[in-house]
């Protein structure tokens, strides 16, 4: 496909989560990742196999192809519309396939499949070296059942980005009227007091998130960072957590 047709298809779609480098120098209008360093993922995922939960658009399914993984398995269960979206804007895999047709990867390397983080089991999908849990966490009503899913079928290591609370708390009003750091600490949303988002029900500290992470069985290497020391605005308020099997 030529890079004009390329272009005229990404226009064609009514909404883009992600911003992906499609080939020709065609590039889709979506507005994550923010840093896509700041997730601390590899370089090399050289003969790897990954599970990308909570996919959307695929950025991160295509990066781990891109570095060399041998096969990745993303899910979703389209149940995020960012408290804004209508429901004709989130295109189930479209995008996804769409992406993956550009990029000339085949099925049998890079597949799809709608389900809910709850119902991923080995049985299912088989085991994983590596999980990506990118921006599905807070949205979830039981977070650590799903940890606890995800580490029942990776031998390696999970890498979670999740809004964090460190920064801008709704409770306590907003920015400047955080929590310490080293707080341990997740608050419950059950209406749509983060972010006017009715799907966002959890937010852990970054201290509170990489202990969810240890308590899933992720034990050695626990580490967790922040997007921006200072962020200035709520979709800057990130954190991310790895931990490795032992």
């Amino acid at each position: 496909m030529s890079p004009e047709a390329l272009r005229q298809r990404v226009a064609s779609y009514p909404f883009w989560y992600h911003r992906i480098a499609l080939p020709g120098g065609v590039v889709t209008p979506g507005s994550s990742p923010h840093n896509a360093a700041a997730y601390g993922v590899p370089e090399s995922l050289d003969g790897l196999r990954v599970l990308d939960v909570g996919a959307w658009d695929g950025y991160w399914t295509f990066e781990a192809l891109k570095r060399g993984a041998r096969e990745v398995v993303a899910i979703d269960d389209f149940s995020d519309y960012l408290g804004s979206l209508r429901q004709d804007q989130r295109s189930g895999w479209e995008t996804f396939d769409f992406c993956r047709d550009a990029f000339g990867y085949t099925e049998d390397r890079c597949k799809r499949l709608e389900m809910t983080v709850y119902d991923a089991t080995p049985a299912r999908l088989g085991m994983f070296d590596v999980v990506f849990f990118f921006g599905t966490l807070y949205h979830l009503r039981h977070p650590l059942l799903a940890l606890d899913k995800l580490a029942a079928l990776c031998s390696g290591q999970i890498f979670v980005e999740s809004a964090i609370i460190d920064d801008y708390s709704p409770y306590k009003g907003g920015f400047g009227q955080h929590y310490a750091r080293g707080d341990v600490v997740m608050e419950f949303y059950p209406n749509d007091e983060l972010g006017h988002n009715p799907t966002n029900w959890w937010g852990p500290t970054l201290a509170c998130l990489m202990r969810l992470i240890y308590a899933a069985g992720f034990t050695k290497e626990v580490r967790g960072w922040k997007l921006t020391d200072r962020p200035t605005e709520l979709p800057l308020c990130r954190g991310f957590g790895t931990g490795c099997k032992p």
